[in-house]
């Protein structure tokens, strides 16, 4: 079908794993590279799940406690 229209009228396409998808004016398929600085930049996240900081200053539990005297 886009055989037909003249090269100045057709979009760019890519062929991916889903078969050819047609790209948009002034859209750029997304790289390998790309992704990589996209995760490079984003913040630190823990890799095994934190503990609560439920002591010292942050010890909720402490300030529910009633006087003893």
């Amino acid at each position: 079908m886009s055989a037909a229209l003249p090269a100045q009228d057709r979009l760019a396409s890519e062929q991916t794993p889903f078969g050819e998808q047609t790209l948009v004016y002034g859209v750029v398929p997304i790289t390998p590279r790309d992704r990589l600085a996209i995760r490079a930049n984003a913040p630190l996240e823990p890799r095994k799940p934190q503990r609560p900081a439920d002591h010292g200053l942050f010890d909720t539990n402490a300030r529910n406690q009633i006087e003893m005297f």
